[in-house]
């Protein structure tokens, strides 16, 4: 097996399938390939007839939600088995967007008066944003023409989803017709954006058009950007880094569990593959519950803010993002943003928190903090 050397404990969790050999993702090569008949891969790594021609790979995994990075029509003509990951850290990204939310000034009390969410791509993501901002009484609107209107009420065309106040994209990259999302947000639909929108991208750099983007924010600075992800990954574009209000090197999916529950699902679907009976990873996922004490008061907001923003402050990862990048020279930038994101703290999700004083807390403050996934019991 070759496995790329950032998923985490995959050499503990594969052990029992045979040899594990970790390698650098985005530099692997075909020669490395030679002899593996499993390949483990992030998103960072292509997987093509270029990489896998010669090969004696057999089965393919990616860690990670999206497939966009596979070759997939190459690997079923060539009856290479593959599996991702989706969902794994479907939780970690809307935490992410929490955070963002809690940290911009003034979103969060816009979105708990009757500030509007559009969500544009309803796959695991967008849809469990959609559930817990519709447990706060947000109000949301989506568009996604691949799935069923009928599945959700919220459902509608894109051009009324791009007047929300917050837009929020997680669509996975696609050229494909009839619903390509390459360039989605070009600069005739960005130039349609409400003034004072805040727009959000945690799905696909390049879902966007950065070009039309920076030009976008140089004239209009009412335009609250905030981008996780970037055309061009490693190397986004600095100028437009300058302009953006909060920018991160694409971790939004990065907390723990979500990471150990990527591996867990591709060593299930590489045992299925193979007919292999899957052994318990010497290393599990820790199930005990965090805690967390707040301060006893009666604003929601508050105390919203305050929960959310000791669990996981977005600001933290925009200033390790802007002092690495914007202090690197130019031919050491993709290494920088790789490093983070390869060095990225420790970080759980809502989820694992418990509320240690919930008791003392007023049934308001109970509710806001139990919609947005704490523990409150």
């Amino acid at each position: 097996m070759v496995a790329d050397e950032n998923i985490p404990q995959v050499a503990e969790q594969f052990a029992s399938l045979g040899e594990v050999t970790v390698v650098n993702g985005r530099k692997l090569s075909r020669q490395q390939l030679r002899d593996a008949d499993i390949l483990l891969v992030r998103s960072v790594t292509q997987v093509d007839q270029s990489l896998l021609d010669g090969t004696s790979v057999r089965f393919v995994a990616t860690a990670t939600i999206g497939t966009d990075h596979l070759d997939i029509d190459y690997l079923d003509a060539h009856q290479i088995g593959w599996a991702s990951a989706p969902g794994c850290n479907a939780d970690s990204v809307v935490d992410y967007m929490i955070s963002v939310f809690c940290r911009l000034q003034g979103v969060l009390e816009l979105l708990m008066a009757d500030g509007t969410v559009g969500i544009v791509g309803m796959g695991n993501v967008g849809s469990r944003l959609y559930q817990r901002l519709s447990r706060l009484g947000i109000a949301c609107s989506a568009y996604d023409p691949l799935i069923d209107p009928q599945r959700y009420p919220v459902l509608t065309d894109l051009e009324t989803v791009l007047q929300a106040d917050i837009i929020c994209l997680h669509a996975p990259l696609t050229t494909a017709e009839p619903y390509p999302s390459f360039h989605l947000l070009d600069e005739q639909r960005l130039a349609a954006l409400k003034p004072g929108a805040v727009l959000i991208n945690a799905g696909r750099g390049a879902v966007i058009d950065n070009s039309a983007l920076q030009a976008l924010l140089n004239e209009h600075d009412d335009i609250c950007t905030v981008l996780d992800v970037w055309e061009n990954e490693p190397t986004p574009d600095m100028a437009l880094l300058k302009r953006v209000d909060l920018g991160s090197p694409h971790i939004a999916g990065y907390s723990y569990d979500g990471k150990l529950a990527g591996t867990a699902m591709i060593y299930q679907a590489c045992c299925e593959f193979f007919s292999v009976e899957p052994v318990k990873a010497p290393v599990a996922e820790e199930d005990t519950a965090l805690t967390l004490t707040i301060r006893e008061q009666s604003d929601v907001i508050a105390a919203m803010r305050e929960a959310v923003l000791a669990c996981y402050d977005v600001a933290e990862d925009d200033q390790r993002f802007r002092g690495g990048l914007l202090h690197a020279d130019q031919h050491e930038r993709g290494a920088v943003f790789d490093q983070l994101r390869k060095n990225y703290p420790v970080r759980r999700e809502l989820s694992r928190y418990r509320i240690a004083n919930v008791n003392a807390l007023d049934p308001p403050v109970q509710d806001g903090l139990a919609a947005l996934g704490f523990i409150c019991r």
